[in-house]
């Protein structure tokens, strides 16, 4: 058997692997779904659950001064974020994958600031991974710092403990397939902001922290190395990734069944109305993800690669 065959092989196992787990976890996913469903429905049925959802409708009133509306800004920095998520998540997984990349890229040292350290060659993956990194932490960065600047931080930073039972009143209706009646263009019910508030800090600096400890970026030795272990990195990293996909698919299945045309024109366009524009505006910003989704190929890849050092194979 040839090299070439035996690792052919091993590529068709592992997607038989991949498949047969995706298989198994959809089926148990469904199964779930159900027995939560029927859980919930019971529980809002008894009367402790129902004096319980009286008590905690589910929101929160905001404290005095938060601001009213989603900015123009906001819609723009959803966009980005969404599209360098898209492509970050593919590359982690083509990196997981372990397959041999299909370039590797060398930093060429006369046109970049030098270091002590020899350039380190990067597989094409990884490096187009660095470089999506680097644009989603500069617009995540611009984000709160626009938060913090308008306000807005009032709208997803729990100040009132009575946030907690109101998250579970929220998550309870969620569940029982009866949901909460909510205006997320005045406030967003209390599941949704502490959801927010884990995203922006506490899930981003997780993934940020350890990307960069799992980069070139961080010392090779020292203490450092020794107070943050890579493979500790590796075990935080993945699974931060897999919270993010959780919460772009509820988030996502959320907007699209509680009144996408309004939710979308809130978004995208900053404006609380019931046109088409806001669809219509997301429908584009689909077509330019699918887009760049096709023409990050190897190919194209190298060629970029290339301006900025050597890139073989």
């Amino acid at each position: 058997m040839t090299e070439t065959t035996t690792k052919a092989s091993r590529v068709a196992d592992w997607v038989r692997e991949r498949r047969r787990l995706v298989g198994w976890t959809a089926l148990i996913s469904v199964i779930a779904v159900v027995v939560v469903v029927l859980v919930a429905r019971w529980l809002r049925g008894t009367p402790g659950g129902a004096d319980f959802i009286e008590t905690y409708p589910g929101i929160v009133e905001p404290p005095a001064g938060t601001p009213v509306g989603i900015p123009a800004w906001l819609g723009w920095q959803h966009f980005l974020n969404s599209f360098f998520l898209l492509l970050i998540v593919r590359t982690g997984f083509q990196l997981r994958s372990k397959q041999r990349p299909p370039g590797f890229f060398t930093r060429d040292n006369t046109r970049w600031p030098r270091t002590k350290r020899a350039p380190r060659r990067l597989g094409i993956f990884l490096w187009f991974h660095l470089w999506l990194d680097a644009l989603w932490v500069l617009n995540g960065v611009v984000y709160v710092v626009l938060l913090f600047a308008t306000g807005q931080w009032l709208r997803i930073v729990p100040t009132d403990w009575a946030v907690v039972p109101n998250a579970i009143s929220a998550a309870l209706q969620y569940a029982s397939l009866d949901w909460p009646t909510e205006n997320s263009w005045v406030v967003y019910n209390s599941l949704q902001q502490l959801a927010y508030f884990a995203i922006v800090f506490i899930a981003s600096p997780l993934a940020i922290l350890t990307g960069l400890r799992l980069s070139s970026v961080w010392p090779p030795e020292g203490a450092l190395v020794r107070a943050f272990p890579e493979k500790l990195a590796r075990r935080v990293h993945y699974p931060t990734m897999i919270f993010f996909l959780a919460f772009v698919f509820v988030h996502v299945v959320l907007v699209l069944t509680t009144g996408a045309v309004r939710k979308l024109n809130q978004m995208y366009t900053a404006r609380d109305t019931d046109d088409w524009l806001g669809f219509a505006v997301f429908a584009a910003s689909v077509v330019v993800m699918a887009v760049a989704w096709v023409l990050a190929k190897p190919p194209l890849l190298k060629r970029i690669a290339a301006k900025g050092g050597t890139v073989r194979g």
